[in-house]
């Protein structure tokens, strides 16, 4: 046990749970405004390859990074015209998106790249890793939480500045009443057209963050499809995590330690296609326990309003 319960195993989770909360961080701000985003895998993988052109033609990693960000707000801008203004099935929509980004940045690698599969670029810098002063030389802390990538430290707060935006501002309550209620957050003269772009859009910036992550934190390439369903995870972690920061956020750990661990497995001779199914079987497992407790609640409530 000792040789998986380590410091760079917690570290691995660390820096493997970015993309997830980011991704699941934007699906809580859809999912305040009253959509049930399932579009996060194509936001992410979009921002990945965005991230990746632009470090590429700029030769800059901030800019790239901003490049994702508008690149994947433009793609989810789409993404609100659809399902807002011409009133589309947002679970249509959204599933139609992940197809449409998969395939997207399959043509532009070509296009851009001339190459099938992936890009990889040895001259390309990705971003830096810093070490935080003082607690880089704490025991175990600093090797858990120093050397990381600023847009890994940049989720953790986010976490909080999101949590303080829905519970304590008027524009995150608004944003609540939008998604719980739009007739009547209407007749209080609430724009919940606007509302729900605003939402859509900054769920667009979260991915696009963690789509330079991905591509530009934990590795420097672009594969096609590279997501492999974080995504998804992302999604079951905005639903475990009840649409509340601080639940997802917890949630989002879960799944990168399982992620982390799923890879530490790996040196144990274990088969690869095993270990890598790891995080889904947990993802399943969580949506089972999500699923039992909700079917609680709905009994409880029956049982209130019956009385």
């Amino acid at each position: 046990m000792q040789h998986l319960l380590d410091v760079s195993l917690f570290n691995s989770m660390i820096r493997m749970v970015a993309p997830i909360l980011l991704a699941a961080l934007g699906g809580a701000i859809c999912t305040r405004v009253g959509l049930f985003n399932v579009a996060l895998e194509g936001f992410v993988l979009v921002g990945a390859f965005a991230a990746i052109v632009g470090n590429h033609f700029t030769g800059n990693v901030f800019l790239a990074v901003l490049i994702a960000i508008a690149v994947t707000v433009l793609f989810s801008l789409v993404f609100a015209y659809i399902s807002i203004h011409l009133q589309a099935n947002v679970i249509i929509v959204g599933i139609s998106f992940n197809f449409l980004a998969l395939g997207l940045t399959a043509f532009c690698l070509r296009a851009f790249f001339h190459v099938k599969g992936a890009f990889y670029d040895k001259d390309m810098v990705g971003l830096p890793k810093w070490d935080i002063p003082l607690i880089k030389d704490i025991p175990v802390l600093g090797g858990i939480v120093s050397g990381h990538t600023p847009l890994i430290y940049l989720a953790f707060l986010l976490v909080f500045a999101l949590h303080y935006f829905f519970f304590k501002t008027v524009l995150g309550f608004r944003l609540k009443a939008v998604g719980e209620n739009p007739v009547a957050a209407k007749s209080i003269g609430i724009n919940v057209n606007r509302m729900q772009y605003m939402g859509i859009l900054l769920c667009g910036v979260f991915c696009g963050l963690a789509g330079a992550q991905l591509s530009l934190g934990q590795v420097t390439l672009f594969t096609e499809g590279m997501t492999a369903g974080r995504g998804f995870i992302a999604l079951v972690a905005t639903m475990l995590g009840q649409a509340n920061p601080l639940g997802v956020m917890a949630s989002s750990l879960l799944f990168g330690l399982m992620d982390a661990f799923s890879i530490r497995l790996q040196g144990f001779s274990l088969p690869t296609h095993f270990t890598q199914m790891l995080p889904y079987v947990v993802t399943l497992l969580a949506m089972l326990v999500f699923r039992k407790n909700n079917f609680k609640e709905d009994a409880q409530k029956l049982n209130g309003s019956s009385r």
